[in-house]
């Protein structure tokens, strides 16, 4: 009898306390929480020079002249109080491309949250990739652009070199085999054209990891342009790519002087897309890492990158 009465007990009390427990997190629930704003000072006005191109990668005077040619894009479309202004969206999506840090840590460099440092990049990055370069047609600067390349091994009528480097990512969600590359990674492949400076003319950011070089030129609008005889010149590529008319590889096995001379001017010549490209990678280290975003957003980010890029050289 008393064992029954003290089990009946401690089942009611323990009914007690799961009503209660549970009238806690009603309650919890139904109270609203106070909203928190954090300091979102100007970065500009906190570093000196030097400072704002180590952390941001860019100069003070080309962030104030991107922000106001962005306005338009980022501003607040709000008139709610604490929206993000425009500078500190491009300032935060800059320290992110330089450090390739964990948003929460970026956030807390600026003063945002989480959420708000992955809708910043999305948007800044969006922004940026609107901006990508094109391939310059016109004779003037295709005559630049020889000169240039000649100057350096005397490599006669090129007009760009052309190569593909992988960007890590983190394994999809979706079709996640067709981004593992022959290395075993989830990546990217990255196609890029760049000029004797190390500027990129060209760049298409959409191929998954698996899919070879010479494919993706084949599928891009710049093999359709020099096909059909619309630009003046020739690229340089590695073996990897098909010999073409306006595309020359090297030879394989070189056996007379002459070939091998060729060789070495072809070697020194296009290996300034591979200086470009780790150049762009040490300058921006989201893209030596692994991004941990899906892979529609990593596009955006490359493109984002190469954009500020060629604003830096």
């Amino acid at each position: 009898m008393v064992i029954t009465e003290l089990t009946d007990k401690i089942a009611s009390n323990k009914g007690e306390m799961a009503q209660n427990m549970w009238f806690a997190v009603l309650m919890e629930r139904a109270v609203r929480r106070e909203r928190v704003f954090r300091d979102r000072s100007n970065p500009l006005e906190v570093y000196n020079d030097d400072e704002i191109i180590s952390r941001f990668r860019l100069t003070r005077e080309a962030i104030l002249r991107l922000t106001d040619e962005l306005e338009d894009v980022l501003g607040p479309t709000t008139a709610r109080s604490h929206s993000i202004p425009a500078l500190l969206q491009l300032c935060t999506a800059l320290r992110f491309y330089a450090t390739g840090s964990f948003l929460n840590t970026v956030g807390d460099t600026v003063g945002l949250s989480k959420a708000s440092v992955s809708r910043v990049v999305y948007r800044v990055s969006g922004a940026l990739s609107e901006r990508l370069p094109q391939f310059p047609v016109q004779p003037a600067e295709l005559s630049r652009l020889k000169r240039g390349f000649y100057n350096i091994s005397r490599f006669p009528n090129v007009v760009g070199a052309i190569d593909g480097t992988h960007v890590k990512i983190q394994a999809p969600f979706e079709n996640e085999h067709l981004f593992v590359n022959r290395k075993g990674h989830h990546s990217l492949n990255i196609q890029a054209v760049c000029d004797h400076n190390l500027k990129f003319l060209n760049c298409v950011a959409r191929w998954p990891g698996s899919v070879h070089d010479s494919r993706i030129l084949q599928h891009s609008q710049l093999f359709e342009a020099f096909e059909e005889g619309m630009i003046d010149g020739i690229l340089l590529g590695d073996s990897g790519y098909p010999l073409k008319s306006w595309l020359l590889t090297p030879f394989l096995n070189p056996t007379i002087p002459a070939q091998r001379k060729y060789n070495t001017a072809h070697c020194s010549t296009r290996n300034t897309i591979e200086r470009a490209f780790g150049v762009l990678k040490r300058r921006f280290h989201c893209l030596h890492g692994e991004l941990r975003m899906i892979p529609e957003r990593v596009c955006k980010i490359v493109c984002a990158t190469v954009v500020l890029h060629n604003m830096a050289r």
